[in-house]
């Protein structure tokens, strides 16, 4: 191990695990159609597929969260490694539901894992700057995806199978891997690691709060993106080249996140991201052709600080909650969206079987259903507007009090 502890190197690692992470995201996604028509399945067990991912990765947040304190994060990057190394192998030989049911699930856990050990780490790191390095770290979750959904746009145009999109991901998950080895980790000596501590300070009702609107941020981010394919397939517009555009403004977006939440600071950001997202969304509904381009641009405008500003609003308002804290924000967020992937699944195939009885061809039923589908889910961000406003306005007579 070495003496010295290379922070940029590990930050590097964090960042490619993330990119590993997005990958499996953003192929899944593209993949959907292949794995429906292979194995003969309906959305709604698509869902429940895709649901897998979310609900591991809440699990994952919620055992590391509670282990950080003694295992440290070098161990819990570990067993992401090796989790996600398995989780692949095992979806490239699944022959079935159950078997993509169960490899989606150990994939997830493996994601949650990275979430539940760098998150705490790298805020540990740079203390001194939580929140900016946080939206440079979650740069590579949309930066990621970017990568992944054009691969698999890619590879899909020349009719390479599913499976090898799958195994692409394995190269960086090597490299991360070899990244990590005979490393110096911190030993985390600028957050609270007292798990007691940590525990009680969950039930503050500030840290309650945020963690409810995290199940709704993370369902209008997380939701969206992973039906693009199925919701978007039939607009006139390609759904992995708007998945490609929308990631990669979001990384852009978070990358220069620094001045903005300066300017606006973390509520305020909270707030505009919830009002933009909610017409972005209500926008891509009624769009076809081009002008799904600018509705998508809108969405991305709206969830892309979402997630990292949110973990960092708690690391720097909730600290006694400790990595605890940051790995179940993440985790609340993930397994909320799993619940709703069956749900979204059923809402495509009840809204298509009454377009087809309604005499609609199959590509405007495909059409209508997305459009339905989309109109659902803007009811999340559209919830936020006022829950955002509130702690707006709750965040700035703190402040005011303080300075008084």
């Amino acid at each position: 191990m070495t003496e010295q502890l290379n922070r940029t190197r590990l930050f590097n690692a964090c960042c490619l695990a993330l990119v590993v992470t997005a990958m499996t995201f953003a192929i899944r996604a593209g993949i959907l159609s292949q794995l429906g028509a292979q194995f003969n399945l309906s959305d709604t067990q698509l869902g429940w597929i895709n649901s897998m991912a979310f609900w591991g990765f809440p699990l994952a947040t919620m055992i590391g969260g509670l282990l950080y304190n003694y295992l440290g994060a070098r161990n819990l990057v570990l067993g992401a490694f090796l989790a996600h190394l398995v989780g692949l192998a095992l979806t490239i030989t699944a022959s079935g539901f159950w078997g993509l049911l169960i490899s989606t699930f150990l994939i997830g856990f493996a994601n949650g894992m990275v979430e539940a050990a760098c998150n705490p780490m790298i805020a540990d790191m740079y203390h001194e700057n939580k929140t900016t390095m946080l939206n440079k770290f979650h740069v590579w979750f949309p930066g990621g995806i970017v990568i992944g959904s054009l691969v698999s746009q890619y590879m899909t145009g020349m009719n390479l199978g599913w499976q090898l999109q799958i195994a692409v991901i394995i190269i960086p998950t090597i490299v991360y891997g070899f990244l990590i080895f005979g490393q110096k980790f911190p030993q985390s000596q600028h957050i609270e690691t007292k798990t007691s501590t940590n525990i009680k300070n969950l039930f503050s009702p500030l840290y309650l709060f945020i963690i409810f609107c995290m199940t709704l941020t993370a369902t209008t981010e997380l939701g969206t993106q992973q039906w693009i394919e199925k919701i978007l397939g039939n607009t006139g517009a390609s759904p992995m080249l708007i998945l490609a555009m929308v990631t990669g403004l979001m990384a852009v977006g978070r990358y220069f996140a620094g001045p903005i939440i300066h300017r606006f600071n973390p509520t305020g950001v909270l707030w505009g991201s919830a009002i933009i997202a909610t017409v972005g969304i209500y926008a891509m509904s009624i769009a076809t052709g081009g002008m799904v381009y600018f509705a998508a641009i809108l969405f991305a405008i709206g969830v892309m600080y979402f997630w990292p500003t949110m973990i960092g609003f708690v690391g720097e308002n909730v600290p006694k909650t400790g990595a605890l804290g940051m790995s179940l924000m993440g985790g609340a967020g993930m397994f909320a969206t799993g619940i709703w992937q069956p749900i979204i699944g059923g809402w495509l195939d009840s809204e298509r079987t009454i377009a087809l009885a309604a005499g609609a061809t199959s590509e405007a039923a495909d059409l209508m259903a997305g459009q339905a589908a989309l109109d659902n889910i803007a009811i999340f961000p559209a919830i936020l507007i006022i829950a955002f406003g509130i702690l707006y306005f709750v965040m700035k007579n703190k402040r005011a009090a303080a300075m008084a």
